[in-house]
Formats: C-alpha cells, structure tokens, sequence
C-alpha cells in the first residue's frame, strides 16, 4: 500500500505561493552580478568581480581615468572601441594622479598585454594647451606610451597594484558580452 499526502486546496495554494516566492528570489539572486547602471559592466578577473564604467564614445575614451583621485575597490573602466579603431592601441597616464593597471584584449577577449601605469609629473606651465590640435603639444610627448602589442578592441583600467594581485597572463580570456559592447562602440 503507497502512503500519500492528502491536502486541501488552500494548502496546495500556499506550497504554490511559497515555490513562486522562493523562485523569484533566486532570480533575483542571479541578477544580483550585473550593475543596475546601463553604463556599468560586471567583469570578473580571476575570480574577482570588478564594476566597469564603459567608456564607448571618443570624448569618453579620450578623457578616460583623467583627474581622478582614486578609484574605489572593485571598480574601473571598461573602454570599447568601435570595429573600424581595431588597431594597436596605445594609452598615457595623462592628467592622472594616480597609479592605474591597464589590461588590453583582443577582438575575442583575450588579453594581448598587461601594464602597471606609473603616475606621470604633471603638465608644467611651460607646457601649455597648444591652441589648436595641429600643433605638438610637448607635455603628450613626453608621456611613457603603453602598447596593447598586438590589435585590441578592450581595454580594461583598474586600480593600480591589483595586477599583481589577479596573476592573469597574457592569452587568458576574458569573459565579457562581447557583441553587445561592440554594438555600443562609436
């Protein structure tokens, strides 16, 4: 004889209450990894997550980390470049106050090369703006270039000394909703 279990219809509505509830929060549980922030992007390196602002648009890539005094743990930038920018990228510590690690990727988001970005002397008053963006501007000359090596399409920006601390290497992939970044690239 099998042994069952008898319940009455407000029973049945409470157990279905309850399994809706619980599934709601484990939903919400699993979306807890991704920023409410359309302009912000969850990534995790070596198993730490990071929170990337996303730099898509020129006037946002050029100006980048400039004049920050910090950049709170667990945060950075994610810079997107359009198809037609594929190329090898170089970056400067321009107007930046503070120490930054660069992690370049390719097309696949693989990574192509690392750097720990040392903080540069500050423009000096014999370095003014020049007037017009023909002309050379000796304080962009004098600034160490960073290469990605090899053609990258993402470059991530996090905290200076955290490199050290994540051990990636180059060719480690990086996992990132690739063709929905690239759409946002202009």
């Amino acid at each position: 004889m099998a042994a069952g279990i008898t319940m009455s219809g407000s029973n049945v509505i409470n157990l279905a209450g309850m399994a809706l509830a619980l599934l709601f929060t484990l939903l919400a549980a699993s979306c807890d990894d991704k920023p409410a922030d359309p302009n912000k992007v969850s990534v995790a390196l070596s198993g730490k997550t990071y929170v990337l602002e996303i730099a898509a648009d020129r006037a946002t890539r050029v100006k980048g980390m400039s004049g920050r005094d910090k950049i709170p743990e667990g945060t950075g930038m994610l810079f997107v470049f359009p198809d037609r920018e594929v190329q090898v990228q170089e970056f400067v510590m321009r107007d930046c106050s503070i120490p930054i690690d660069i992690i370049f990727l390719d097309r696949s988001g693989r990574i192509t090369a690392m750097h720990a970005m040392k903080v540069e002397e500050p423009r000096k008053p014999s370095e003014p703006k020049p007037a017009s963006p023909l002309q050379r501007d000796p304080y962009e000359d004098r600034l160490k270039r960073y290469s990605s090596r090899y053609a990258a399409q993402f470059v991530i920006e996090i905290a200076g000394g955290e490199l050290e601390k994540l051990k990636l290497k180059d060719g480690d992939k990086v996992e990132l909703d690739l063709e929905a970044l690239k759409k946002r690239a202009s």
